[in-house]
């Protein structure tokens, strides 16, 4: 059972050593408190769906885990290493996570290729140049796109397009770990389901664990096995959907029982 009290809700079963694991995480920018006493746990495998809110925190919270952004205060291990500095979180975020953040990132002086090749560029530089473009050209076409692609500079692509290039440079160092910040914002209905079985598929395929931050309620429907809810500054339930949208919470209810999310859940429910 879960329940939207005073510490975190979290759904029974929980691994006990999972891929992240937060532990009174504190973000204060002068007077403005952000996170206070926030956990989570990030289990092995899973897709854990990431919704609050404006302003709750979300992407500080993946920006903390990632040690783009030094916390006030708490503990954060990933793959049970406590992140104490910037030297312990480079090693393993360099190795070992892939990042696609919220509006692509991808820069646009360099053609799609040389995107997506980048990060073995900077932490493979034992490898040939030829078999770096052919990893390149592989993870392209896994992530969906033609290899005539490779060639184009991401300002010739459209948005669904450059999510795909942003998708196959953050798994290019095959990575145990993804991060997705929003990745089908700014997408149509149509183009956020393809990118939704995209990653879906991916998941199955190649096992890696997902933390992924989205307002939309498709993908939390369609793909994530856990949904971790940020309110009141912390993480204020992670589990099931069901257990979710059994939470007596007003920000809850109104998210997961308004009448865009009743459509959703009627679109997903088998019939019958």
């Amino acid at each position: 059972m879960v329940s939207a009290g005073a510490g975190q809700a979290v759904d029974e079963g929980a691994d006990s050593d999972p891929v992240i694991r937060v532990r009174g995480l504190e973000n204060r920018f002068g007077s403005d408190i952000v996170h206070h006493r926030l956990d989570l746990d990030v289990r092995r495998g899973e897709i854990l769906g990431v919704v609050g809110g404006s302003g709750t925190g979300k992407s500080v919270l993946m920006r903390s885990i990632l040690g783009l952004l030094r916390p006030t205060g708490g503990r954060i291990e990933v793959f049970g290493q406590h992140l104490r500095d910037a030297d312990d979180v480079r090693e393993i975020m360099s190795h070992r996570a892939g990042v696609l953040f919220q509006d692509g990132a991808l820069f646009s002086s360099l053609t799609v290729l040389e995107n997506v090749e980048l990060p073995l560029k900077t932490h493979r530089q034992d490898i040939s140049t030829q078999l770096r473009r052919d990893l390149a050209r592989s993870k392209i076409q896994l992530s969906g796109l033609p290899d005539s692609s490779s060639a184009k500079m991401p300002s010739d692509l459209s948005g669904g397009m450059r999510k795909r290039v942003a998708l196959a440079r953050a798994l290019i160092l095959e990575p145990e770990l993804l991060f997705l910040d929003e990745p089908t914002a700014g997408l149509d209905p149509i183009g956020a389901a393809e990118f939704d079985g995209l990653l879906h598929a991916l998941h199955r395929a190649l096992g890696f664990t997902v933390f992924l931050i989205t307002h939309d309620l498709d993908t939390l429907y369609a793909i994530c096995d856990r949904v971790a809810v940020i309110a009141e500054r912390k993480i204020l339930a992670a589990a099931t959907l069901r257990d979710i949208e059994d939470l007596d919470h007003e920000w809850i209810r109104e998210y997961f029982h308004g009448p865009r999310a009743r459509a959703v859940r009627d679109q997903t429910s088998p019939p019958g």
